[in-house]
């Protein structure tokens, strides 16, 4: 999709705006299907920056996840945003999920080809 749906994005910015990280989403992108909860940026960066915080051979990246100084078109700022960020998300392969534990994903908006709200069911067996 060239062009973010509109009430996807305005979904997207309910998230960042209202801090929420209830809100759960399903989507589909080239060449996987996510599924999980949305957080609004700031937090999904906080918590990447900790796992990588957290490794012996990744620690280092972690400060790539530090907030940037303040910009027009950062969407904690009040800008739109560009991406959905899941957090204890899994990608539907099958009837799997995978990781079994939930991952963090980053998912630029204008790549959703179709989306649903709440997460779709899967087996762990």
């Amino acid at each position: 999709m060239t062009h973010p749906d509109d009430l996807l994005v305005s979904i997207a910015a309910m998230v960042e705006s209202r801090h929420s990280s209830q809100m759960s989403l399903t989507v589909v992108i080239p060449g996987a299907v996510i599924t999980g909860r949305l957080a609004p940026e700031a937090l999904w960066k906080e918590r990447v920056a900790e796992v990588l915080r957290d490794s012996k051979h990744l620690g280092q990246f972690a400060a790539a996840f530090h907030p940037p100084q303040a910009a027009d078109d950062d969407p904690e700022h009040g800008g739109r945003p560009t991406h959905l960020h899941f957090h204890v998300a899994r990608i539907l392969q099958g009837s799997f999920g995978i990781p079994d534990s939930g991952g963090m994903y980053r998912v630029a908006l204008k790549d959703v080809s179709a989306w649903t709200i709440g997460d779709i069911g899967y087996s762990d067996q």
